[in-house]
């Protein structure tokens, strides 16, 4: 009778976990916090163009583009819209209206904003994380 009881949870915890996990994935991510904000829809236009796999953000992600955390204080405005219009030799040219150009030049403000990142201070971890350095 305690064999069958323990079937019978299991059975019930596992048909709990793939129902919650089902629901998960059926409900539409939620973008309306990127609706409003300049900056957050220049977040969104970053991660749909996968910006992080070669360009860096408080040194954090891809090496083949520069880090753009303080760009914006360091190149203005005008710059940084002319890159993002007509696109370099190594970045191509992503056909971004005008409206993302200017979300995503708004997005690099706001990160130039928020301080500078400093990677070198980061620890390195023997499994390859990255965590704060002891104090």
């Amino acid at each position: 009778m305690k064999d069958c009881n323990k079937i019978l949870i299991f059975v019930f915890l596992a048909v709990l976990f793939f129902i919650y996990s089902f629901s998960l994935y059926a409900i539409n991510g939620d973008f309306s916090s990127f609706g409003g904000d300049s900056a957050d829809r220049g977040k969104k236009i970053w991660q749909e163009k996968n910006c992080t796999g070669c360009h860096q953000i408080y040194g954090l992600g891809g090496y083949l583009g520069p880090d753009l955390t303080n760009t914006y204080s360091e190149r203005g405005t005008e710059y940084i819209k002319a890159f993002l219009k007509s696109g370099t030799q190594t970045m191509p040219n992503f056909h971004f209206t005008e409206n993302e150009i200017e979300d995503l030049t708004q997005y690099l403000k706001s990160i130039d904003q928020s301080g500078i990142g400093r990677p070198s201070k980061l620890k390195i971890n023997y499994d390859g994380t990255i965590g704060q350095p002891e104090k």
